[in-house]
């Protein structure tokens, strides 16, 4: 393996103080596959304490369960002691970690056997007790031993085989395959922050759709995303090639690869078409699904709250869903394409384009960019060199300059005048200068003061309450 020399001082450091040192992981993995590898992680007998005595700069992530973070040579180098583990009580740590002096031990509790090679740094000697070199080739995840044995240590491994299937375009040995069907319930008692890191991984894997489908087939989907799997067999119109199900998945596939928000987005996009279909008994492929993309932005927060995503997460999602089915036509006045902006948010622009050129792709059918789409954007662009006002905070104008010129008190009437005058903006953008726009806060303020007193009458300072 050609490793870089600052890997090569690094284990020379370990071997001066006489300890062990080793490369294990996907590091080692990606090597035998031909591929370029950036993370690297160690495994040595030296202790985490040892450690910290060996070298000027560790941090101490994990040191419970053996593992440090070296700086070195401006890189950081993930080391754990050579180890084994007992059962996962909780479902997320083991109940005790025990130090061993063994790299072939160390070995012995990984999961997968393509994740079971060490690599001796000095001596050029690879270690490959379980034949994983063999699996690689044939393109297989297996466990090592028994796969209920294995999982049931701990049950997330499940989900990373399928994980590692979609990242590595393998496929999942049959016994160890059988052994997550018949344990799949189980996943239930993972702590779902551990089940959503594993799915924003998949999300960042080369297909998704990989490891999506193997956790259908192996049913580990019904108690994972229950709500993606009832898009299965869900059949649409004849303007798609696939079922809901499918189309969702090459969807997230179509996505980028680096982006895990706008491939969840493009996952959960159609989530809501079961529960929005309707059709004629006798042309089931005419189903329409209004207002999909409302229910569905909702369904989506519901998933992304159960899995503990972030706040900005979840907003970030829901909202790309929510606007995904926008339908320009080239009768739309330049106002309601600065609503359409408004409404979607400039910072959103680029990633609602994503996501609807990942779900034409995804649909199997439509072949090339139509040409409204790019008549669209080119009109988006062309507004957005020119005006500069498509929030309230983009106006000549605030509350307090309001307040001042008209004599009102804080209250709602300020918030609706606001809204009331970027409605004009979005419309007449030359309108956007503090003298027009004081004018025409006035022009609003006294017609509603008129009307409220001709059909109320009531005081103008209840307006606020109006």
């Amino acid at each position: 393996m050609k490793l870089p020399g600052s890997i090569i001082k690094f284990a020379n450091i370990f071997h001066e103080n006489n300890f062990q040192i080793f490369l294990v992981g996907g590091a080692v993995r990606d090597y035998l596959r031909g591929e370029k590898h950036i993370d690297y992680d160690f495994a040595t007998d030296a202790t985490p304490q040892e450690v910290i005595e060996i070298f000027n700069n560790v941090i101490p992530v994990g040191i419970k369960h053996g593992t440090v973070i070296v700086i070195f040579a401006e890189n950081e180098f993930e080391v754990t002691t050579f180890r084994t583990e007992d059962k996962y009580s909780d479902n997320r740590h083991p109940d005790k970690v025990n130090f061993v002096k063994s790299i072939d031990e160390d070995l012995a509790r990984r999961d997968f056997t393509i994740n079971a090679f060490a690599y001796d740094i000095l001596n050029k000697n690879l270690i490959d007790n379980y034949n994983g070199n063999i699996d690689l080739k044939n393109k297989l995840i297996r466990t090592i031993g028994d796969p209920e044995v294995r999982f049931k240590e701990d049950y997330l491994r499940m989900l990373r085989a399928c994980r590692f299937a979609g990242k590595l375009n393998f496929k999942i040995e049959e016994n160890t395959f059988l052994a997550i069907k018949k344990l799949s319930k189980n996943i239930k008692n993972i702590a779902v922050e551990r089940i959503r890191d594993e799915l924003i991984k998949i999300m960042l894997s080369p297909r998704p759709s990989i490891g999506l489908e193997y956790m259908r087939i192996s049913d580990l989907m019904t108690y994972i995303l229950p709500e993606l799997n009832e898009c299965y067999n869900i059949v649409q119109n004849r303007f798609h090639k696939y079922d809901v199900y499918y189309h969702n998945l090459y969807t997230c596939d179509a996505a980028p690869q680096d982006n895990y928000r706008i491939r969840l987005a493009a996952l959960f996009h159609d989530i809501a078409k079961p529960r929005t279909k309707r059709g004629k008994e006798d042309l089931e492929d005419e189903n329409s699904f209004y207002n999909h993309e409302i229910i569905g932005a909702k369904i989506a927060s519901k998933i992304l709250k159960s899995l503990k995503f972030s706040n900005y997460d979840i907003k970030y999602i829901t909202h790309l869903i929510k606007y995904h089915m926008f339908y320009y036509t080239y009768e739309w006045t330049d106002g309601a394409v600065r609503r359409f902006i408004r409404n979607v948010g400039i910072e959103n622009l680029e990633d609602l384009f994503t996501l609807r050129d990942a779900d034409r792709i995804g649909n199997g059918m439509k072949q090339g960019i139509p040409e409204i789409y790019l008549d669209f954007k080119d009109r988006i662009k062309k507004i957005l060199e020119i005006d500069n006002a498509f929030k309230i905070k983009d106006l000549d104008i605030n509350g307090d300059i309001i307040m001042e010129t008209i004599s009102l008190k804080p209250g709602p009437i300020i918030g609706e005048i606001l809204n009331y005058l970027l409605e004009l903006v979005l419309d007449h953008p030359d309108y956007n200068k503090k003298k027009i726009l004081i004018d025409k806060a006035k022009e609003y303020y006294e017609r509603k003061r008129g009307y409220s007193q001709k059909n109320y009458g009531k005081n103008p300072e209840e307006l606020g309450r109006f």
